[in-house]
């Protein structure tokens, strides 16, 4: 660490954040021989399973599927205990993780990066640090008020897709009396629900997972719906020790397998290849409840072109439509529950529960989609025409800025000081997700233009960071002392990524993935759908000598 009388040290690289994606970068940069420090704003390894507390927080990829592949003795030696992990668990084997591998020492944790910039005259990185600032608003930009000062020749952001909080412009939220809290930056000690008045502002995917379990020890619980979502069940379940057994016995198996599915998970599905319209719709309905009884991301699996027509992804979206009104007791209810988007254009939910809770005595839900929360009061919400809802706790189950935001609130300047805001302000662009023009020797995992929230998060997280890896090896190897992404590799990639988004549905949403979910933001699609065919570019251009990049001798 520097003090203002001392020169900074240096490390060859510097690592924000320490969620899989860090901790990996760790590991790996370790391996190489390389000096590394981590910066995190948590007082704990995770990342987003550090941050997402809220109750019933759980990923949507099953646990023998979302957890490190590189060290086949860290897979035979954890045990999963739930079909899909729960928030907790998943923390757990975090901690495992950097407990097992040493990484604890070189993590600086309850500490934020403000700035890092690169020195056109040293061509190193520079990079301020301050302590944690962890307040539910996260949207604040974070000051120059520096109090640590570092180099490195690499600066790596391994900051989350999933990480900088949303909460919503609402006038008044800071004179409420009651308890405030985001999903996404959740308290550790917890809130206790019972005998409370509790309103929830949102139903994505943490709403949908929280909504259930707040329910059933609130007082009341008020639903705050501004767009109906689909849901699949999860239908999680204690995992059977012979079938973990049996995945453990070839688990390399199952990891190849799952590198040739579009979305890297759910090898060990049936993922049909024919037509929906092929068949008569009985028997579409059939394959969906089969699915549909299975659980999880098997359903979109049914019929291949669910995803890429309207007409196929009708048929689907009216068997989840019509489980909703079976499931649903008061039809005005289920009718305000019932989503008008193509389903999977955003991201599915898989849900335990949510809709049955509407059934519940206390489960009110309110449509703010047109008569909107006006203020909050400090007694509670008040909507444009009036109505009031008092209330003892409020949620904001409201997502994230998610894909950039993280990376924007820092004060990242590439070559000539130029902010990445500025870079980006039509826009994130990159080449390959990993690298920016004239941001020399950045690297992003899992960044805008890779699949990263479109596929399981960990195998993306893997190819990043071995990729990355072997690109600094080569560079080292071969007396490269800069790479930097070329504005032509680049722009002909964010044509690429547009073009592949075309043919599929996604981009028919006001969805998160194109930024639409927080206001002003420039609206582009901004992962790319497909992983086999991502993985095997990106091996490409290491084959061809790093091609699109360009590499400057020391």
């Amino acid at each position: 660490m520097s003090t203002n009388d001392q020169s900074p040290v240096h490390y060859d690289a510097v690592v924000i954040g320490a969620g899989f994606a860090g901790m990996y970068m760790l590991y790996k940069l370790r391996q190489l021989g390389l000096t590394a420090r981590v910066y995190e704003r948590g007082d704990d390894v995770g990342g987003t399973w550090y941050w997402n507390r809220y109750p019933g927080a759980r990923c949507d990829v099953e646990s023998l599927e979302y957890c490190y592949s590189f060290d086949p003795e860290l897979e035979q030696e954890w045990e999963w205990t739930e079909r899909y992990p729960g928030q907790p668990e998943i923390l757990r084997y975090a901690q495992h993780v950097a407990e097992r591998y040493d990484l604890y020492r070189d993590i600086q944790f309850n500490t934020m990066v403000t700035k890092a910039a690169f020195d056109d005259d040293t061509g190193q990185w520079q990079v301020s640090s301050a302590p944690a600032v962890n307040h539910i608003d996260h949207n604040h930009a974070p000051n120059d008020d520096d109090t640590d000062h570092v180099t490195a020749q690499y600066l790596i952001t391994a900051v989350g897709c999933l990480s900088s909080s949303n909460v919503p412009d609402i006038a008044g939220v800071d004179t409420f009396q009651g308890e405030v809290c985001h999903t996404g930056r959740y308290p550790k000690e917890g809130i206790d629900f019972a005998g409370k008045r509790v309103g929830i502002i949102g139903t994505g995917s943490s709403g949908i997972q929280a909504i259930p379990v707040i329910a059933e020890t609130a007082d009341h619980l008020t639903v705050f719906q501004r767009t109906p979502q689909y849901a699949i069940p999860a239908r999680n379940h204690p995992l059977d020790p012979a079938e973990q057994a049996e995945v453990k016995a070839d688990y390399h198996r199952l990891r190849e397998q799952n590198k040739t599915q579009q979305g890297a998970l759910g090898a060990r599905f049936d993922w049909n290849e024919g037509s929906v319209l092929d068949v008569e719709v009985e028997e579409a309905f059939k394959e969906f409840e089969a699915r549909w009884e299975i659980g999880g991301f098997a359903f979109l699996g049914a019929y291949s072109d669910i995803a890429r027509t309207p007409e196929a992804n009708h048929v689907a979206a009216d068997f989840v439509k019509q489980k909703i009104r079976e499931t649903v007791q008061d039809p005005e209810v289920a009718d305000r529950l019932i989503p008008t988007t193509y389903i999977g254009c955003k991201r599915l939910v898989l849900d335990t529960d949510y809709f049955k809770t509407f059934n519940r005595d206390n489960v009110t839900l309110v449509d703010i989609s047109e008569n909107v929360i006006d203020e909050i009061t400090p007694d509670g919400v008040r909507l444009t025409d009036g109505t009031r809802y008092d209330l003892d706790v409020i949620v904001f189950a409201t997502g994230y800025d998610a894909m950039t935001g993280s990376l924007l609130r820092i004060n990242i300047q590439g070559r000539g000081g130029l902010p990445l805001a500025e870079q980006w302000y039509a826009g994130p662009r990159t080449y390959l997700g990993l690298g920016v023009p004239d941001f020399p020797n950045m690297f992003t995992i899992t960044g805008p233009g890779s699949p990263s929230v479109l596929a399981n998060m960990i195998v993306c997280i893997e190819q990043h960071v071995d990729w990355i890896g072997d690109c600094i090896d080569y560079m080292r190897a071969n007396g490269h002392r800069h790479i930097e992404a070329t504005e032509e590799a680049t722009e002909a990639w964010v044509d690429h990524v547009n073009l592949v988004a075309s043919y599929t549905l996604y981009p028919t949403c006001n969805s998160w993935y194109l930024g639409a979910n927080i206001p002003g933001k420039t609206r582009v699609f901004m992962p790319l759908p497909g992983f086999p065919d991502y993985a095997e570019k990106c091996e490409q251009v290491a084959a061809a000598g790093y091609e699109g990049f360009a590499l400057i001798p020391s």
